[in-house]
């Protein structure tokens, strides 16, 4: 444990106890509504060789299959009086249990999550039923219900090819469907110790509810904390295109890189501040957003990451403990509509190439960095958040992420931001993901490189046009090898 996030973390209110037994972070209070989040520091990045899908599967399983003492149905029978549940997240590095309840309900429903995670019933008509819903979540929910999703999880797999984070965290269909009871129970016996376990507890609990929570869970094997290594993806050469053929009525790109910085790096707080002004998620201020959708109409959204970003169909807020030890930088363009989709790859690129050869001028500057010393307390507003976001300061080793990030904000300059943008952005070397009927065409125009002039159906301003007889040429330096074709029924397979 690292003592300069423990005295943040106490400073802004939270307990923490690190000696002996699981780590815990609490923040107590006077709410009635007690919350919990169990997070274990392994995931998808730990799944064994040739078993990708194991850490999403028995998190699954711990949660909606049933405990030693209580079938699952009768879990959700127990629970519906309470209007309460259990839910789970699997990621990479970190797989989250997480609930709430009145303190009223407290103890009853505290010893059925307390079971759920110590005293599975690793039954095997519970396997069946959680192995297909997962299946159908990929092969229907993913692939055939959300571009926007899988564009950039293949854009992640891609990126991450032969690495630790190089599969979906649900895994390989093909593997998951041949994961045993003996397979999850192994996983669980080697990955779910006491030294990968934060414990988060916030609300109104009573006084000695945390130390009875972490003597329940010493019961765990004791178990070193688990890292696994992460060598840095393979270096990248000139620009690589995976299209993904689908029958869609529309294209979806993502487009992305590695990239070396995270939570509690130097130049983090600038590329926070890149990403406000050039593609705040779910937000119409970015520059994306105005010079592809406000402007030209090209599209719905358009949006830039530092982080791994999940479900932001639904989601206008990043969910916490997705904590991660390597990020990507990543672009998102959907829906285009096929005749424009050369045209609004060109103009994604070229805004790229402007962000970088330009930088971000004094009042943008200004403008972004105020949205995000507000916003972040939007992050944090209830307690749910405010403790996954502790845990997640815990990982990183900084103080609360509100007061680290508004610290970091304050002492920027706007040569920070555009120095660390000419530093980390790139136009060059990159990943493109595009989700599309008719590929072949596409990869035919694209490799072709003949102008793709763009028409509209009402007049815009003449900066647009003149602009767009830059863009409508943009060189995008793709090389015929360097493009591969996938069926949509092939991806995650």
């Amino acid at each position: 444990m690292k003592t300069a996030w423990i005295a943040a973390l106490i400073a802004a209110g939270a307990s923490v106890w690190a000696a002996g037994g699981p780590k815990v972070v609490a923040l107590p209070g006077t709410s009635p509504v007690v919350t919990f989040r169990f997070v274990f520091l392994t995931g998808a990045a730990s799944d064994p060789a040739g078993k990708p899908g194991t850490a999403a599967l028995t998190a699954a399983m711990l949660v909606n299959g049933g405990t030693r003492e209580m079938t699952y149905k009768q879990i959700l029978d127990a629970m519906f009086p309470m209007a309460t549940s259990v839910s789970q997240q699997a990621d990479k590095e970190m797989t989250t249990f997480f609930g709430e309840t009145h303190v009223d309900n407290l103890e009853a429903y505290y010893a059925i999550l307390r079971a759920m995670l110590l005293e599975p019933g690793w039954r095997a008509e519970d396997l069946t039923r959680v192995r297909d819903h997962t299946v159908n979540a990929v092969r229907v929910s993913l692939r055939g219900n959300n571009d926007e999703e899988l564009g950039k999880e293949v854009l992640y797999q891609e990126i991450y090819a032969d690495r630790p984070y190089g599969h979906l965290n649900l895994g390989a269909m093909s593997a998951v469907e041949k994961l045993t009871l003996a397979d999850l129970q192994s996983f669980y016996r080697t990955q779910f110790t006491q030294g990968n376990l934060i414990i988060g507890l916030a609300g109104g609990y009573p006084e000695g509810f945390v130390e009875r929570v972490k003597a329940d869970f010493a019961k765990l094997p004791a178990g070193p904390p688990a890292a696994p290594g992460l060598p840095a993806p393979k270096p990248m050469h000139g620009i690589r295109m995976t299209m993904i053929e689908k029958n869609t009525r529309s294209v979806a790109y993502s487009i992305g890189f590695p990239i070396d910085v995270k939570r509690g790096d130097p130049d983090y707080p600038a590329l926070l501040v890149m990403q406000s002004y050039f593609g705040q998620h779910r937000a119409s201020g970015g520059r994306l957003f105005e010079r592809m959708r406000e402007v030209r109409g090209l599209n719905y959204g358009d949006y830039a990451y530092i982080e791994y970003f999940p479900r932001g169909m639904y989601a206008f807020e990043p969910a916490p403990n997705l904590a991660r030890r390597q990020q990507i930088f990543q672009i998102w363009i959907r829906p285009v509509e096929p005749p424009t989709a050369e045209f609004a790859l060109r103009l994604a690129l070229y805004e790229l190439d402007h962000l970088i050869r330009e930088g971000i001028g004094e009042e943008d500057f200004e403008r972004s960095r105020a949205f995000l010393a507000k916003n972040v307390n939007l992050l944090t507003k209830t307690k749910r958040a405010e403790l996954g976001y502790a845990i997640d300061s815990a990982f990183y080793g900084i103080p609360d992420y509100n007061s680290y990030l508004k610290t970091g904000l304050a002492k920027l300059t706007r040569e920070d931001v555009n120095r660390a943008i000419r530093k980390h952005l790139r136009t060059t070397d990159l990943e493109i993901v595009a989700v599309a009927k008719n590929c072949e065409a596409l990869k035919k125009a694209l490799l072709a490189g003949a102008p793709s002039p763009m028409t509209y159906n009402s007049p815009k301003p003449k900066e647009a046009l003149d602009e767009d007889k830059i863009v409508e040429r943009w060189k995008i330096d793709l090389k015929p090898e360097a493009v591969r074709i996938v069926p949509v029924e092939k991806v995650f397979e």
